[in-house]
């Protein structure tokens, strides 16, 4: 027992573990704003067809600003919620956004919501409950100069080399011969860019706790303050841009499906490379978090693959008294 409980306290050193109350008001900060995300691809969709339809640009149409002001909001939620709690337990969240997306589409755009899209709203709500279950709730990362030590990681400067090449490769030469027809090049675009947003965002709610201490190290704190905020605008900028640029071209629930698995698949890839918060997670609640995420993932799969498919409980009722 003695063993035991050296072993869980060297692995917690180091680990701050917010309040009952902070991780309450992260978790709910995090649903809310996912759930404001998840309905900012519909209304800018919106706003792009009624332009489309008047002959106009989409920057004059309300609906899209409407939408554009709604991922602004849902952003601001995000950044709350990272500086509350860690980058795991918020990001799958998003997955809620998918389905609130799904049913706001069926009745501002007219895209189908059969009672397979309505078993993965389910599924997917099931699983983001799972995930929060079992997601740690300790940060391993509580202090600026940790966060510069994390940031000058080698490992973490290779994998940021490799993702700004890609972005270099999709954006200059992938994305104007085949982004219209293929939705996975603007995806994988918005959602490397991830790679830097979700960690400029954590750092810059650690970094700015020391900028207002009268220290030595406020000067420090304030300059990679000023570096990750401007990271994060150019990320914000580029993403919003081929947003915009996928909602012309294909279904908006499609894309935010898609998005969301991708993007939060690279997001805690870069998250478990700089902040290491899959240090402190147990055999057990890794399972979890991987069911958890399978179960979001085949929930949105469910919304998404079989959309086209038309049918409903009625009509598979008279199929089986027919077949009897």
């Amino acid at each position: 027992m003695g063993t035991a409980a050296a072993a869980a306290a060297a692995a917690g050193e180091g680990a701050r573990s917010p309040s009952p109350a902070a991780v309450s008001l992260g978790l709910g900060v995090a649903v809310v704003s996912s759930l404001v995300n998840g309905s900012t691809f519909v209304l800018q969709k919106k706003g792009i067809v009624r332009a489309k339809r008047r002959g106009t640009s989409y920057l004059t149409d309300i609906v899209w600003w409407a939408g554009t002001i709604a991922m602004a909001v849902g952003q601001i939620g995000n950044f709350l919620a990272y500086t509350a709690v860690p980058t795991v337990l918020v990001t799958p969240l998003g997955a809620l956004g998918v389905p609130f997306g799904s049913i706001l589409a069926s009745y501002l755009l007219k895209e189908k919501l059969n009672i397979l899209g309505k078993l993965g709203c389910l599924l997917s709500c099931a699983g983001s409950v799972v995930l929060i279950i079992h997601s740690p709730k300790s940060e391993s990362v509580t202090t600026q100069a940790e966060l510069e030590e994390k940031l000058t990681n080698p490992v973490f400067v290779g994998y940021l080399c490799i993702v700004l090449l890609m972005l270099l490769l999709l954006i200059f030469w992938i994305a104007p011969a085949h982004g219209p027809t293929n939705i996975m090049v603007y995806i994988s675009i918005c959602s490397l860019l991830g790679s830097f947003t979700v960690p400029s965002t954590k750092g810059i709610g650690l970094a700015a706790q020391d900028i207002f201490h009268n220290n030595p190290s406020s000067r420090r704190a304030l300059c990679l303050c000023l570096v990750l905020l401007a990271v994060l605008g150019c990320s914000i900028i580029i993403q919003f841009r081929y947003i915009n640029k996928a909602l012309e071209c294909f279904d908006s629930s499609v894309f935010g499906a898609i998005y969301y698995v991708v993007f939060t698949t690279l997001v805690l890839l870069a998250s478990a490379i700089l902040f290491r918060e899959w240090s402190n997670v147990g055999l057990v609640d890794f399972l979890g978090m991987a069911c958890g995420f399978t179960t979001v993932s085949v929930g949105i799969v469910l919304i998404q693959v079989f959309k086209e498919f038309n049918f409903n409980l009625g009509e598979m009722n008279k199929s089986n008294m027919k077949t009897d």
